[in-house]
């Protein structure tokens, strides 16, 4: 699947690098429990967001129902977790036979030899039908051997989302596939188009799945990038500077206030209050945005992620299930993997808790059930077309040495990524240039490069 050069770093990956894998995504507290795995039994060891907390309500009644199995889920928050899964997993201690693990992670624990391949059971279970399992998803939860360590449990990608109410009475229309040269235009003329509304919001809180993640991707479709394929740090390069300033430019001159210290939450909230006018970001949040409730509820648009010299540029996330390596339930911990990420499941949650629950992204069938296209009608053909579209091997218009579009697929991107969002951040907030953020950078992906050259 991988066909872009990779070298082997000098350096075997350490527990603790891995240890230290942060999400781009939120999440809420939670606590479970866990059992002795055995017999008829499997431990899974989940994040506790909202879909989550649904598949453990359904499991007994259905799953185990069905199959005899029992399922004891240990539910934690997002980093606690990590940090949990890396532990148990590095050391193959085997107390978990199942987890929650994002596209980030996998292709990384696959090559230290932490995870199951998934290859037998997926031939052997024609009813899960891996084919109708969204290809960009596939090829993000295979590793460099070609073999499959994970299933989606759903997905995402980023797109455009923009106040079609606000655009008609300023007599502005947004194309279909807009550029960020068009967008930083139309953010302009919205900007003040109501009181206290800002022409777009984007992310500026620091992190490597925060700012760094939308920004990334502007990176990438101005013609930059972060390493090249011989593993040379970018930062400092013409394309790297021109997509940094103007992310920079554009939130400090028609963006959010403090938009240093604004997440995904920060800009999800200013949307739904109609302090903003568009909001480019996760795909995930049009959910909310068109929940029963939303004061902006039919009044959004919804157009793919703004380009300039790549033909798409949406990320690619998912929270997929990977098995132990350790594990002695493996046939069991397939059996549930094939329930939870499989046709029947998405069904039963849109019939048991409501379409808008759908854990979609994943699954081409998804977008066929006319319930849930009625559902999710304003944005689910733009989700699946952005996933769809998604090149998690080639995101820009070089090539790169390891897979990742918000983020580049190794071990140490957790810190350098962080590190770097801090000095983008800083020049958001007006207390450095950007020359001077990405100069830091430079010298700390470099440090990075050295190792895999």
């Amino acid at each position: 699947m991988r066909t872009q050069s990779r070298r082997a770093p000098r350096a075997v990956l350490a527990v603790a690098a891995v240890g230290t894998l942060i999400s781009s995504l939120a999440a809420c507290s939670g606590a479970g429990g866990s059992g002795s795995s055995g017999g008829d039994s499997i431990n899974v060891l989940m994040v506790n967001n909202p879909q989550m907390q649904e598949l453990q309500k359904l499991t007994a009644d259905h799953f185990t129902e069905d199959t005899g199995i029992t399922v004891n889920f240990t539910v934690l928050p997002e980093n606690d977790v990590r940090d949990k899964i890396s532990q148990d997993f590095a050391n193959q201690a085997g107390q978990y036979d199942v987890a929650t693990l994002s596209n980030y992670e996998i292709p990384i624990y696959a090559k230290n030899g932490w995870l199951h391949p998934l290859d037998e059971y997926v031939a052997g279970d024609t009813a899960f039908d891996q084919d109708d399992v969204l290809k960009p998803m596939t090829q993000a939860l295979t590793a460099a051997d070609g073999k499959l360590y994970g299933e989606p449990f759903y997905g995402e990608s980023s797109f455009l989302m923009y106040r079609k109410d606000v655009f008609d009475k300023a007599g502005l229309t947004m194309p279909d596939k807009p550029t960020w040269t068009q967008v930083a235009d139309l953010a302009a003329k919205v900007d003040a188009a109501e009181p206290g509304m800002k022409g777009i919001c984007l992310r500026g809180l620091p992190g490597w799945g925060e700012v760094m993640a939308p920004l990334t991707t502007v990176v990438n479709t101005f013609g930059g990038t972060w390493f090249d394929k011989e593993w040379n740090a970018r930062l400092d390069s013409a394309e790297f500077k021109k997509a940094t300033r103007f992310y920079v430019d554009l939130v400090r001159e028609h963006g959010e206030s403090g938009a240093a210290q604004s997440g995904y939450a920060e800009c999800l909230n200013n949307m739904t209050q109609g302090k903003t006018a568009m909001w480019y970001d996760a795909t995930a949040g049009a959910g909310s945005l068109e929940a029963s409730g939303s004061p902006v509820k039919g009044k959004i648009g919804y157009v793919p992620a703004p380009v300039e010299k790549t033909d798409s540029s949406g990320w690619l996330y998912t929270w997929a299930w990977g098995v132990q390596k350790a594990s002695k339930n493996a046939d069991n911990a397939w059996k549930f993997i094939s329930w939870a990420s499989g046709k029947d499941y998405e069904k039963l949650v849109g019939e048991q808790i409501g379409w808008a629950n759908v854990p979609a992204g994943k699954r081409a069938s998804t977008y066929d059930i006319p319930e849930y296209r009625k559902e999710a009608a304003a944005f689910a053909d733009v989700t699946r077309d952005a996933i769809a579209g998604a090149e998690p091997e080639n995101p820009g218009v070089q090539p790169r040495p390891a897979p990742g579009i918000q983020f580049v697929g190794i071990p140490e991107f957790t810190d350098l990524g962080t590190k770097v969002s801090q000095e983008i951040s800083s020049a958001i907030a007006g207390r450095q240039s950007v020359d001077s953020a990405l100069s830091k950078g430079q010298q700390l992906a470099e440090t990075v490069g050295e190792k895999y050259q």
